[in-house]
């Protein structure tokens, strides 16, 4: 009776998990329906300005030694009218990125560039901090902001100014694309989830009107705005997040532009991929628990709340992921038999809740900017392993920021300035913090090698597949992990 009863329960917790996963799918999978929709609703200008207004472009860094300079000499060729465009570095590094910085503000001004160098020794709010003190000496009217690892294409003020004319718009956000995106497999598939974010999922909310966030770069704000909904605070990690959905509550309008692009690096360290994935999972569940009761109670559309709620929960997914990855073998002890009762209840909901709905939504995000869908198919496996390994990491995420009372320090993402393939940045100095968690993860990688080895001895060959994708995945990220930290 006993071991019924348990294998009722393994086999019911399982279910339930699957279930609330293929919730989250099928959101995915609503996105790309939204998309398609909506594809016609390309925002455009009301007016243009007679007179161009002033900006203020700010340029948050905390030790960016390899990418500084490159950062302040791609903001100076920004083509907009130099007595309307003032560029406030804002520095709050503890190493030779101030000299790096003093001394190319000081070349760049001598051009007759209008750049100015302010330097924070506490680090107060972190970047949220070093923003809002720029705020308080800068003369725009509207506010770009910039992370050092960006290099913004010169006509970005002028394709993005205009929106502004209507009095309702408060922030317009660009597109990211990615200068290193061949540099190896990781930052293929890196730029492939990103694509998936900032294709699908920023245009569906827009032109659908949903609420979407600012990404913390390659936007620009109307000043007042940023006051109206409170300010930079940094009681959240994901300081951006936060304004924006305050922001939209206020009534302000975002505008979207997929087809504005603006190239960043991306992270060629897995340890820092999982420190900037971290961040953002952490930051976006306090956004939830901050600002989702006030959603809920706030008077906007019902779609709107739940389209929020989907946005600033889809985290809770990992740990979720985690603990499927934990009942998969368990399952498969307590199930004597693989006919087609379970193989329709079991194994079909687990392949169409993650890969059709992945397929789709990836697919469909490089279709539309004209990237081949046949590269993309070949990539999918591995990218959805990537997904599937990060699920400790992103747990841990999860789990600090419902459990935690505070938002935690602000960790950078280590940037080494490569961009071309074979360009080494294994000398340079910056590295992500070391823990604990690739060592779990190899064990993860033990467990599902275990467990495909008695998928083939029991004759539960329909599950195979997947526990090979686990195995790959918990494998690929915990030992490029621990092999690039050494």
């Amino acid at each position: 009776m006993f071991s019924f009863t348990l294998a009722h329960v393994l086999l019911g917790t399982y279910l339930a998990v699957l279930l609330v996963l293929a919730m989250y799918g099928f959101h995915r999978t609503t996105l790309v329906y939204l998309y398609y929709r909506n594809r016609k609703n390309v925002p455009k200008e009301m007016a243009e300005f007679t007179a161009l207004p002033y900006v203020t472009v700010q340029l948050p860094l905390f030790n960016e030694m390899y990418v500084a300079a490159r950062l302040l000499e791609s903001i100076a060729r920004i083509d907009y009218p130099q007595e309307l465009l003032e560029i406030q570095v804002l520095d709050d590094s503890t190493d030779e990125t101030q000299e790096i910085c003093k001394k190319k503000v000081a070349e760049l001004a001598a051009t007759g560039v209008n750049i100015v160098y302010l330097h924070r020794t506490d680090r107060s709010g972190f970047k949220a901090g070093a923003l809002a003190e720029g705020l308080k000496t800068s003369k725009g009217e509207f506010v770009m902001v910039f992370d050092a690892d960006f290099l913004p294409e010169t006509d970005v003020v002028k394709k993005t100014i205009h929106y502004f004319t209507d009095p309702k718009v408060g922030m317009v956000q660009v597109r990211w694309d990615h200068v290193n995106r061949d540099y190896s497999m990781l930052t293929e598939m890196e730029a492939l989830m990103l694509d998936g974010h900032f294709v699908i999922e920023h245009t569906a909310r827009h032109r659908s009107g949903r609420f979407f966030n600012f990404n913390g770069t390659a936007g620009i704000w109307r000043r007042s705005t940023i006051d109206d909904a409170g300010g930079w605070s940094h009681d959240t990690l994901t300081e951006d997040m936060d304004l924006s959905y305050r922001a939209q509550l206020k009534g302000w309008q975002f505008i979207y532009l997929k087809d504005v692009v603006s190239p960043a690096e991306l992270p060629v360290e897995m340890n820092a991929f999982k420190s900037q994935q971290f961040r953002w999972a952490k930051g976006s569940i306090q956004v939830a628990k901050k600002l989702l009761p006030t959603i809920f109670r706030a008077d906007i559309p019902f779609r709107v709340k739940m389209e929020a709620f989907f946005h600033l929960t889809n985290n809770f997914a990992y740990p979720l992921l985690m603990l499927l990855s934990v009942l998969l073998l368990p399952n498969l002890m307590v199930r004597p038999r693989h006919g087609w009762r379970e193989v329709v209840l079991i194994d079909l909901p687990l392949f169409f809740g993650t890969t059709v709905s992945i397929a789709s939504f990836y697919i469909t995000s490089q279709k539309e900017i004209s990237r081949g869908w046949r590269t993309t198919i070949k990539r999918l496996p591995l990218m959805m392993s990537l997904g599937i390994g990060l699920c400790i990491n992103q747990s841990r995420a999860v789990f600090e920021a419902v459990l935690g009372s505070t938002s935690g320090e602000f960790v950078r993402t280590p940037k080494h300035g490569v961009v071309r393939r074979f360009e080494g940045w294994t000398a340079k100095r910056y590295r992500a913090t070391k823990t604990v968690i690739p060592y779990v993860e190899v064990l993860f990688a033990i467990y599902f090698a275990v467990a495909v080895v008695l998928a083939m001895t029991f004759g539960h060959y329909m599950s195979v597949p997947f526990l090979v994708l686990f195995f790959m995945g918990f494998a690929y990220v915990g030992v490029l992990s621990l092999h690039q930290s050494r």
